[in-house]
């Protein structure tokens, strides 16, 4: 049963949790004296072991999102949510034997420089652009679920908190670097791995009837379901099919939708681009990304299962016990609060903190630097000066950050929820960019330009189309709202931009040549345009 709030002492808990920060952010800021350079500051001198990368990688995998959201998602819902990580091997698989080499090949710091080798300037800026404002949603999303998480305990609002966690997770990459990044990384995926492990034995051990019950309870509630895997329902029409299977969160559109996300991430992303880049061999970056993605898998589980344990708990053998109003990212946070004993909850506290540390501001930094300061404004930036712009970008990114927080704490949603959207919005397709440029010689940028410009149109279209759904019907335009889940923004955002950059540089292609041959030039002499 739950202490009474009266017997709740949280001295030791506050001690365990401030003596855990002091110490993992004091840890990351002693690597400031070996980033003395801009190279050493971004890149850690490109000798960090494998799996010392892999585990930091594992570690921005699982961020506070993870942490508080997927186990609101199976409180509230079921498991659908966990056909993300499922879609991981496969996802890893390619990003080893395609991106990896490239990216280590390439020697660049910025995941993006080669777009503007391919493409042009604008493909470049365009990337990076998406990038940044992906981080402030991520790192919103972060601070946001940290606060939500703290608040039960210390008994702050939750903006204070978001404040004073938005300072503490820009301190260290500011002074430490991307090494100070890596190995802190290190630290936080083991205290966050032990948090999880203790979350989950105290749950299975406040439950009455044990595993049994668990199961038995779940199951009759559906609570394991993957997701709807049927394509069709019995004489059910194309059209019924196919609305079907692209307007709900299927176990196939979660699939895709993971399948892309983690390609994404692999492939474009540049907190883990410039994560294996750091890696000392070739042979260390691909073992990193194994190692990274496989550890994900299990303790995404984990999450889960707790939150289908909660669901037990807290639903059918406590039924009311949470309070009115209570989001499904806040039941976690309430158990830990009420049901954790002293000393205990201050561990998992710092495995939630451990969680929300992995801010990628330095990643952020590495951009400015190399695809903005010395790209637009200063070319020949001294090394004092690029060291100036890397701290006060930081700086500046951890600020945005913490605003986008601020605002997040007035939607209404599930979070989870929102984090998916965001990403779908803000990512922009870019992956589907960077494979038009590898898999077709014939694009030009011209062709990429047009690809990004329908794929934008398809992701606001997705995006906004069902918010005036009511208004588009009124006036006899319901036809205009998009019938696709969220879920897909991001896919068919993707796919948009490869299939039409390939479709407009194929047409173009056979155009100049119906135009050389009306005009009697030998088809021997025609020429494919170059790269």
């Amino acid at each position: 049963m739950p202490l009474s709030e009266h017997a709740r002492d949280h001295t030791l808990d506050i001690a365990v949790l401030a003596i855990y920060l002091v110490a993992v952010v004091g840890y990351g800021c002693w690597f400031a004296w070996r980033t003395k350079t801009s190279e050493q500051f971004m890149s850690a001198g490109r000798s960090i072991p494998g799996w010392a990368v892999g585990l930091s990688i594992f570690g921005s995998y699982i961020s506070s999102i993870s942490f508080m959201a997927n186990p609101g998602k199976s409180y509230k819902d079921n498991w659908n949510a966990f056909v993300f990580a499922i879609s991981m091997p496969l996802a890893i698989w390619l990003s080893v034997k395609y991106f990896v080499p490239f990216y280590r090949r390439s020697g660049h710091l910025s995941a993006y420089e080669h777009f503007e080798e391919r493409f042009g300037a604008w493909a470049r800026t365009y990337a990076v652009v998406c990038f940044l404002l992906t981080q402030l949603a991520r790192l919103g999303m972060i601070l946001y679920m940290l606060a939500l998480a703290f608040e039960p305990l210390v008994g702050i609002d939750v903006k204070t908190i978001i404040i004073v966690s938005g300072i503490a997770i820009t301190l260290y990459p500011f002074l430490g670097g991307t090494e100070g990044v890596i190995w802190t990384g290190v630290v936080q995926s083991i205290v966050l791995v032990a948090g999880v492990i203790v979350c989950l034995i105290a749950v299975m051990l406040e439950l009455q009837g044990g595993f049994g019950e668990l199961f038995k309870v779940a199951i009759e509630n559906n609570k394991f379901s993957l997701g709807k895997i049927a394509f069709a329902e019995p004489n059910a029409t194309l059209s019924q099919v196919w609305y079907a299977n692209i307007s709900q969160s299927t176990f196939w559109v979660v699939l895709v939708m993971g399948m892309v996300t983690h390609l994404q991430n692999f492939g474009i992303d540049q907190a883990y681009i410039q994560r294996y880049v750091t890696a000392k061999s070739d042979a260390d970056a691909g073992r990193s990304v194994w190692l990274g993605g496989l550890c994900f898998i299990p303790l995404s589980a984990a999450f889960f299962f707790i939150g289908t344990a909660l669901f037990v708990l807290y639903v059918h053998q406590r039924p009311g016990e949470i309070p009115v109003g209570t989001k499904p990212e806040g039941v976690l946070p309430y158990f830990i609060g009420h049901e954790l004993p002293p000393g205990v909850m201050g561990l998992v506290l710092a495995a939630v903190f451990s969680a929300a540390m992995d801010s990628n501001l330095n990643c952020c930094a590495t951009l400015y630097l190399c695809d903005i300061h010395r790209r637009y404004l200063r070319p020949n930036a001294s090394e004092r000066e690029s060291m100036m712009a890397l701290h006060a970008s930081t700086l500046v990114m951890g600020a945005l950050s913490i605003l986008t927080a601020l605002g997040i704490t007035q939607i209404n949603s599930a979070a989870l929820d929102i984090w998916w959207k965001l990403v779908g919005i803000l990512s922009g397709g870019v992956l589907g960019l960077f494979l038009l440029g590898v898999l077709s010689r014939r694009a030009t940028s011209f062709h990429a330009a047009i690809g990004v410009i329908f794929g934008a149109v398809v992701i606001v279209w997705m995006t906004f189309s069902p918010i005036w759904k009511t208004r588009l019907e009124a006036n006899n335009m319901a036809w205009l709202v998009s019938p696709f889940h969220d879920n897909l923004i991001l896919v068919v955002g993707t796919l948009t931009i490869l299939l039409v950059g390939l479709a407009v540089s194929r047409f173009s292609v056979r155009q100049t040549r119906d135009v050389r041959i009306s005009s009697g030039e030998n088809l021997e002499t025609i020429q494919e345009p170059a790269t």
